[in-house]
């Protein structure tokens, strides 16, 4: 049943499914709601795929602010929610907080790294690593030489992005320009299609004629304005090809589903205390390849970065982490 539970005040509404078990696992989405067609959306996909296999049931919240953050925690660790994930690295402070309170309850969380408790699983992704295979994918489809990256909030975690497609397209052709923009400095920059609308047009108007979006909801918009340009873009974290058929060249694949499909599998006996690293070797990142961009994709195309992928898998091939230093070989940003 839902139950909408106000957090905040009137004006915070959280929707609150839920079922019976008082050990029914929880995730809580970052802003921009489970159906934001790309990070959140792939969280809840494994959330479904698990609920589908299993018959289970479980909690689901949506926030409306940052303010949100830790009482909606709380409270679903209040309800019995076991174990409860997290969608992104903004409740890594509130979770740090929250978790020794609740010493019995066993938590996960996407994208964070830095924290140290032991009933927390930390999940992390070499998104440097996918990023790479599709800004090869990029450079070999583009007819300019010119490609653009988009990012959402201007944080490392997406200059990693940046900087392992900068890296990618400078393998193929490194000669390339890479035109690198983000979109602002606050949350709100994960839910701005129309800011991103007008960085897509701005980079073609730089030549680029194949752009990248990482930016959450911010990306619908760098797509659709892509497709209506004339232009090549490549979708983040979902498979976005369908969106725009046949103008989508691929997506970078950062597989929230497995992790949360794996968190709910594993329920109370979920392995915390550890930091969980999801990379091409355990098929934490990939790229999309479907009916909706196969005419995009040569074979020789598909070979190129599959033969990339395999040097990285084996460790032959080392992609630069933005995050280890904050610095990018092949691009600034």
């Amino acid at each position: 049943m839902t139950l909408m539970t106000k957090f905040l005040g009137a004006a915070a509404a959280l929707a609150l499914t839920s079922g019976v078990a008082l050990a029914d696992p929880a995730i809580i989405y970052d802003l921009g709601g489970k159906f934001d067609k790309s990070f959140n959306e792939a969280a809840f996909n494994g959330a479904e795929r698990w609920k589908a296999e299993t018959g289970g049931s479980y909690k689901e919240l949506e926030m409306q602010s940052e303010a949100q953050r830790e009482q909606a925690l709380r409270r679903l660790a209040e309800a019995g929610s076991n174990p409860v994930v997290m969608t992104g690295f903004a409740f890594g402070d509130v979770l740090a907080k929250v978790a020794p309170d609740f010493p019995d309850t066993k938590f996960a969380i996407i994208d964070v790294d830095w924290l140290d408790a032991p009933n927390i699983l930390q999940v992390a992704f070499n998104e440097h690593e996918g990023s790479y295979l599709v800004g090869m994918m990029a450079a070999l489809a583009s007819k300019t030489g010119t490609v653009g990256f988009i990012g959402g909030m201007d944080i490392p975690l997406i200059r990693k992005f940046g900087c392992g497609y900068a890296q990618g397209v400078k393998a193929v052709n490194p000669d390339a320009t890479v035109v690198m923009n983000m979109t602002g400095t606050t949350p709100s920059a994960w839910n701005d299609p129309v800011k991103g609308a007008e960085l897509a047009k701005a980079q073609k108007a730089q030549g680029a004629d194949v752009i990248y979006a990482a930016a959450g909801g911010t990306g619908i918009g760098v797509l659709q304005s892509a497709a209506d340009e004339g232009i090549l873009s490549i979708g983040v974290d979902s498979n976005q090809n369908h969106l725009h058929p046949g103008k989508v060249l691929t997506s970078m694949l950062k597989r929230v589903d497995n992790a949360v499909y794996e968190a709910f599998a594993a329920g109370t006996d979920l392995e915390t205390g550890v930091v969980k690293v999801m990379g091409l070797a355990n098929d934490g990142v990939g790229y999309a390849m479907d009916e909706n961009n196969a005419s995009l994709v040569t074979p020789e195309m598909a070979a190129a970065v599959d033969d990339a992928a395999g040097k990285i898998k084996s460790g032959e091939l080392q992609v630069h982490d933005y995050m280890t230093d904050n610095t990018c070989p092949a691009a600034s940003f």
